[in-house]
């Protein structure tokens, strides 16, 4: 039966929300607050990775946030401040941080990614689509041998769930970019990972929609919403009000705000992360996260993208020097041969992914309302997510048989 919906967020996963809804016949708006060319789905690493199979809540982070939380520019800040929602938050995302969490957590994590970088390969072979999507895979380089064992015991766990991933030394990772010197110890190739430039899918997707019947509103912020019962009628903007029979939010890293506006309570954080792009020819041809600083190397089209860093410090898009300065100085560690210019540093972009406790994100119904549904907290993964979400999410709207299990994203699931 064809439905009205009404989407609220017009990031990676909104768009993909739409393009799988409006691919079934349903009539589809979005809504979004901002003028959709920039946030986390324009500055992310633009990675589609199986290989991340582990969630952000793992043994370890609780010490490591507690020791970074001091540093500033530390890989992961937790900017201290008074905030309920964030005392909620950290306590769930203590419980999370167990092996047994993790262990059951792999599959899950690998199979979504799966499904979401074929759905990318379909969506490069739409005639209407031209984007950049490259399968050389990412590296994870290391400099000293406790990063190396760290990353081992992660692949010892890729390998056994079937994932193709090798040990290269120093010399083995010149060959694949004779360009680029890197100054590292080694590396694990994960070959089953692929990338993209964010910007070109974002622009190209955004106008398949728009051709094919999806309305799209910017700079249109939610504040209300009018319900009957466990019924959503309609979504509000002010004075304006678009009819619903199913409400999809998929607001990043504004959903619990959102939310509170239905009497739901999600436990979603913004977690900060930034990027530089450098236009001078730097060599790099292959993908690769720099384990010990945690930054993210991509060659786009036309350009190198050096992105990283997690601060977690509420709604705000301050761009903090000394953080993006820990990007560059990375960079150069890393790469002798790299010139990270001041025009670069100084156009340094934020965005803002939404973080769950435990690192999976929220997509599924709410028990609270028969016609929503959620799909967000993807935390890092949202631009390699994006497009199973949608999918997922058309699936539970016209009620068919699910691609994968949706119980482990359960928005009202149990932590720890």
């Amino acid at each position: 039966m064809k439905k009205k919906v009404v989407i609220v967020g017009g990031g990676i996963v909104g768009l993909s929300c739409a393009y799988f809804l409006q691919a079934e016949g349903h009539e589809v708006e979005i809504l979004d607050q901002s003028t959709m060319d920039s946030g986390a789905s324009y500055v992310n690493a633009g990675y589609l990775t199986p290989s991340h199979i582990v969630p952000l809540a793992a043994p370890g982070m609780v010490t490591k946030g507690l020791k970074w939380m001091f540093n500033s520019s530390s890989p992961f800040y937790i900017k201290p401040r008074w905030d309920l929602d964030l005392f909620d938050w950290g306590l769930k995302f203590m419980r999370s941080c167990s092996e047994k969490h993790v262990v059951r957590s792999l599959k899950v994590i690998k199979e979504i990614n799966e499904l979401s970088k074929d759905l990318y390969h379909d969506f490069d072979r739409l005639p209407a689509l031209d984007f950049h999507l490259e399968d050389r895979g990412v590296l994870m380089a290391f400099k000293t041998a406790a990063a190396e064992k760290e990353e081992g015991r992660v692949v010892e766990q890729a390998q056994r769930l079937g994932l193709d991933v090798c040990l290269l030394d120093k010399a083995e990772v010149q060959k694949l970019q004779p360009q680029a010197e890197m100054n590292i110890a080694g590396a694990y190739l994960y070959r089953c990972d692929a990338h993209t430039t964010p910007g070109i899918f974002m622009q190209q997707l955004k106008q398949y929609l728009l051709d094919n019947g999806v309305k799209i509103h910017t700079k249109t912020s939610v504040d209300a919403f009018e319900y009957k019962g466990k019924t959503i009628k309609g979504v509000k903007s002010g004075d304006k009000m678009w009819r619903s029979d199913e409400v999809v939010i998929a607001s990043g890293a504004w959903t619990t705000s959102l939310l509170r506006a239905l009497k739901i309570k999600l436990p979603v954080q913004a977690g900060k992360g930034y990027r530089l792009n450098e236009y001078q020819a730097t060599g790099i041809e292959m993908p690769a996260i720099l384990m010990e600083s945690k930054v993210a190397v991509t060659p786009m089209k036309g350009f190198t993208r050096f992105s990283g860093t997690m601060e977690i410090a509420g709604i705000q898009h301050d761009i903090k020097k000394n953080r993006v300065e820990a990007i560059a100085r990375a960079a150069r560690e890393y790469y002798p041969g790299v010139n990270i210019r001041k025009e670069t540093l100084e156009e340094a972009q934020c965005g803002l992914r939404p973080l769950s406790p435990d690192g999976l994100p929220f997509i599924g119904r709410h028990s609270r309302y028969d016609n929503l549904s959620l799909a967000t907290g993807h935390a890092m993964m949202g631009w390699s997510l994006g497009p199973a979400t949608g999918k997922l999410i058309a699936e539970l709207i016209d009620e068919k048989p699910q691609s994968l299990n949706l119980n482990p994203f359960s928005p009202q699931r149990k932590y720890g």
